[in-house]
């Protein structure tokens, strides 16, 4: 496939999945994954402030700082890139940028531990299909952290999900009930 085969394909894909979402959301907790081994701990975290029908936050991102665990969460940059600003967990500390909260501060370089990322879908690989910005692969490009996506059931497919160089992998991802990692 061509470069824009694959960004076409990645475009359906992307209005399917959400749709899909959209039909099937269901509200529930993923705070299951603080006892993966990978998680247990560490004490830097980036995640992010879900919104709509991603994968709630809310929870995991409080009881993690109430853990003592210092989270990230990405601010974005007018090129589309990613810098991290250490959260508080006060609501008042984040501003609405489009449909997302976004934390207000000073951005750092910390050296993350885990990054928890949203997906729209996860094939078997750990390929994950994102908003379609990028910024979250050049993100991960530049960490060697454990990597988990947050999906709702049965946004795990078996069918291999289009990719391009740029695209990256995931080491894990979690539903409400379990989490699958990917070898390699």
């Amino acid at each position: 496939m061509s470069k824009d085969e694959i960004s076409q394909a990645k475009t359906l894909l992307r209005d399917q999945y959400r749709r899909q979402r959209a039909d099937s959301f269901i509200n529930d907790s993923w705070l299951h994954i603080i006892t993966a081994t990978e998680i247990i701990g560490k004490q830097s975290i980036a995640s992010y402030v879900s919104y709509g029908v991603e994968p709630s936050t809310e929870d995991l991102n409080q009881k993690l700082i109430a853990d003592g665990i210092h989270i990230y969460l990405p601010r974005t940059l007018k090129n589309n890139d990613l810098e991290w600003v250490l959260w508080d967990g006060n609501p008042k500390n984040l501003k609405k940028v489009g449909k997302v909260f976004e934390p207000i501060g000073a951005a750092v370089e910390p050296q993350l531990d885990v990054i928890i990322v949203p997906a729209l879908h996860i094939d078997q690989s750990g390929n994950r299909l994102g908003q379609g910005g990028g910024s979250y692969d050049r993100a991960l490009a530049k960490s060697n952290a454990w990597k988990i996506a947050l999906v709702h059931p049965g946004e795990i497919t078996s069918d291999s999900l289009p990719v391009t160089e740029f695209d990256q992998r995931v080491n894990a991802a979690a539903t409400p009930s379990t989490i699958i990692r990917f070898a390699g």
